[in-house]
C-alpha cells in the first residue's frame, strides 16, 4: 500500500493506494474507495533540445473519480446465492478483480490471514488468479464457494484488520 498526499490547484488530496491488479487499481481518495483504471505515460517520440528536467504547463485539474456505485437498499447475503457489491467497500474485502468462476476458497471464517496471502483462487478467460488480501487479519465472513460465478467488484471474503 501507497500513501501520497497532493495539491491540484488549490485542492488538497490524500491518496492511498490499496491494490493494483493488472491495468485496474483500487484506491482512496480523501477516504472514499475507487477502482480505477490506469496505463504508464507513453513517451514522446522525439529529442529534446533542453538538459535540464522538462516542468509540465499548468493546467487545469482534472475532474476527479467517480466513486463506486452501491445500491440503494441493501440486502443479506444469503449462503446459496453469492451476493454482488451491497455496501461500501472496506480495506479488508477481497472483491472480484474481473467476472468468473471461483475455482478455490482457500481460507474459512475464523482464519487468521497476512497480507499478501491468497484466500482463493477465480478463473477469468481460461486463466487461474490468485486472489490476495491487503491487509493481515482474521476472516469474518466468506461470500463464495468453490464453482461461485461472480462479477466484478463483488465481495468475496472480508478480513477484519488486525
Amino acid at each position: 500500500m501507497r500513501h501520497f498526499q497532493i495539491t491540484i490547484g488549490l485542492e488538497d488530496y490524500d491518496i492511498e493506494i490499496l491494490e493494483v491488479t493488472g491495468d485496474q487499481a483500487r484506491v482512496k481518495v480523501n477516504g472514499v474507495l475507487y477502482e480505477v483504471d490506469y496505463r504508464l505515460p507513453t513517451p514522446q517520440p522525439g529529442p529534446s533540445l533542453k538538459t535540464e528536467p522538462l516542468r509540465p504547463a499548468p493546467s487545469s485539474p482534472p475532474p476527479p473519480p467517480k466513486p463506486i456505485p452501491a445500491p440503494a437498499a441493501p440486502s443479506p447475503p444469503t449462503p446459496e446465492k453469492p451476493v454482488g457489491l451491497v455496501e461500501p467497500v472496506g480495506l479488508g474485502a477481497v472483491v472480484a478483480p474481473m467476472p468468473g468462476m471461483i475455482l478455490e476458497v482457500l481460507v474459512q471464517v475464523g482464519d487468521q490471514v497476512q497480507s499478501g496471502d491468497t484466500v482463493a483462487k477465480l478463473e477469468a478467460m481460461k486463466m487461474e488468479n490468485d486472489l490476495r488480501t491487503s491487509v493481515s487479519g482474521t476472516v469474518t465472513e466468506v461470500r463464495v464457494a468453490k464453482g461461485s460465478s461472480v462479477s466484478v467488484g463483488e465481495v468475496l471474503v472480508v478480513v477484519a484488520e488486525a
